[in-house]
């Protein structure tokens, strides 16, 4: 899914995928192969970028707060509907320096008041949120023909995306406060991703049309973590709907992540139109995920995954490393659609995950030589 560790032993995502494919392994290309610190105002959002229209101006400034340890960052935007403020604690562990990105995982539980809490907030929104420009999309088909050139002489197939609905609205919201809401103020959340989907469509559109394998959309917080799945059917299986339907129009499959939360989506899953469900994770989720996940959607979905990554492949023993590989393999054995995986990131760089990483794929290589799965 992801190998943050190897991207830091690469010049770009060319070079992953060449030392991917050296390793035997089934790599990809994601367009645009732009990396977090080329993200700034989205750094947890892959794709196109985010960039505020021109009559939308932007107030920035850090604040002593003298009843706390962390100065606190204040960022204002003045939109033609008014303004949208949020504020952050600037905790040791920020990374950001002394910018607060529009959107962004550390934001969640930093924030003093999140972007959006309320009706006028989501007016504002609609001026934020502003689909790509014909610049932007110049160069994005740039990079697709440099991808689909790698792509053609490498054989690996290039993914789009990503895709984001409730995910953003958590981003802006703060979670705690955006399942609230999705209670108490079920219209406003409604509208709010309303907001969020169509431009996340017309973003899309720019993808699938332009030609990828694979377009992705990321639900890590779409999960029965955040929601019932009485609610995700009402405010969420529709954009999903849409948008998997959108990418099949243009001859892209569909992928979905979602990771932890995920068992009792699964019936969801399969009304979906997803094709590829990515984050199938050994270790969240109930007591046998794979199983689960297996008899309900093998041979209808794709599951991608089988080896979680933080805790056995960055934490796990080799012993840890060849079991979890071994059980998965096993799970999965007939099934018409699996992808073997760590699941989410590896991200560390220490010997031992390094070792790890090649106890992984030499396990994999040893099954399928004895066409054991």
């Amino acid at each position: 899914m992801s190998f943050a560790a190897l991207r830091g032993r690469c010049q770009d995502a060319y070079e992953v995928a060449r030392q991917e494919l050296a390793w035997g392994l089934d790599s990809w290309i994601f367009a645009p192969p732009t990396w977090r610190n080329e993200r700034p105002n989205h750094p947890d959002l892959r794709g196109l970028p985010i960039r505020l229209p021109a009559d939308v101006k932007v107030e920035l400034w850090l604040e002593d707060a003298p009843d706390d340890d962390c100065p606190v960052l204040h960022k204002t935007y003045h939109t033609p509907a008014g303004r949208l403020t949020t504020s952050v604690r600037k905790t040791a562990d920020w990374p950001h320096g002394d910018f607060v990105p529009l959107v962004d995982d550390f934001q969640i539980p930093r924030a003093l008041k999140p972007l959006v809490t309320d009706e006028a907030d989501v007016e504002g929104l609609r001026h934020l949120l502003i689909p790509p420009t014909a610049e932007e999309i110049a160069i994005f088909r740039g990079e697709l023909a440099r991808a689909g050139a790698f792509a053609a002489a490498h054989g690996v197939i290039i993914a789009g995306g990503w895709g984001v609905g409730a995910d953003m609205a958590g981003w802006l919201c703060g979670l705690e406060q955006l399942a609230l809401l999705a209670v108490d103020r079920p219209a406003l959340v409604q509208e709010l991703l309303a907001i969020i989907g169509r431009w996340n469509e017309a973003r899309m559109r720019v993808v699938v049309e332009a030609g990828v394998d694979l377009y992705i959309r990321r639900g890590w917080y779409e999960s029965a973590q955040f929601w019932s799945p009485r609610l995700y059917r009402r405010l969420i299986l529709p954009w999903l709907q849409r948008e998997s339907a959108l990418a099949h129009a243009h001859g892209a499959l569909f992928g979905y992540i979602m990771t932890a939360g995920l068992t009792p989506m699964l019936d969801l899953m399969a009304e979906s139109g997803v094709d590829v469900l990515l984050g199938l994770d050994p270790l969240q989720g109930g007591p046998d995920p794979l199983a689960a996940a297996r008899d309900r959607l093998a041979g209808r979905v794709c599951l991608w995954g089988g080896v979680n990554a933080a805790l056995t492949v960055e934490a796990g023993s080799a012993d840890d490393v060849t079991t979890a590989v071994g059980r998965a393999l096993e799970t999965m054995a007939g099934v018409n659609g699996f992808i073997l995986s760590p699941v989410d990131n590896v991200t560390r760089i220490t010997r031992n995950v390094w070792r790890n990483v090649d106890v992984f794929i030499e396990t994999w290589r040893h099954a399928v030589g004895l066409n054991r799965f």
